[in-house]
């Protein structure tokens, strides 16, 4: 099993997708956030001396600590404390293609959409 840090997922990994959507709620005030997270990242640098391609690194992420983009929910979770939040992955990608098609996708599902407080974060 895979180290997932502070994240829940129902899916079993193998090995590590592309990137995840995922859903993070806060259970005091029941306002939830979707997002996308890419898990590769690629680390390009100057190319060596007297070669003219550029380096390409490609390595894993902050998503096992990532808490999120949105100004709003990270503040929320500075003042209440991590513990006060769920974290979880809905649908793991393999393409960097795949995230921003099931980010919206998932806004729409029952459970999420008839949520009184759900904000998207991009």
């Amino acid at each position: 099993m895979l180290d997932l840090g502070h994240w829940t997922c129902e899916e079993k990994w193998d090995e590590l997708p592309f990137g995840f959507v995922y859903l993070i709620t806060n259970t005091v005030s029941g306002m939830k956030y979707i997002g996308k997270k890419q898990i590769e990242r690629k680390t390009r640098r100057k190319p060596l001396k007297g070669k003219k391609r550029k380096r390409i690194f490609i390595g894993e992420s902050d998503w096992k600590t990532y808490t999120g983009s949105s100004d709003r929910l990270n503040a929320d979770i500075k003042k209440l404390g991590k513990k006060k939040f769920k974290f979880e992955i809905i649908r793991s990608c393999g393409a960097k293609s795949e995230l921003p098609i099931w980010k919206p996708c998932t806004s729409f599902k029952p459970k999420h959409f008839l949520a009184k407080n759900t904000t998207t974060v991009s």
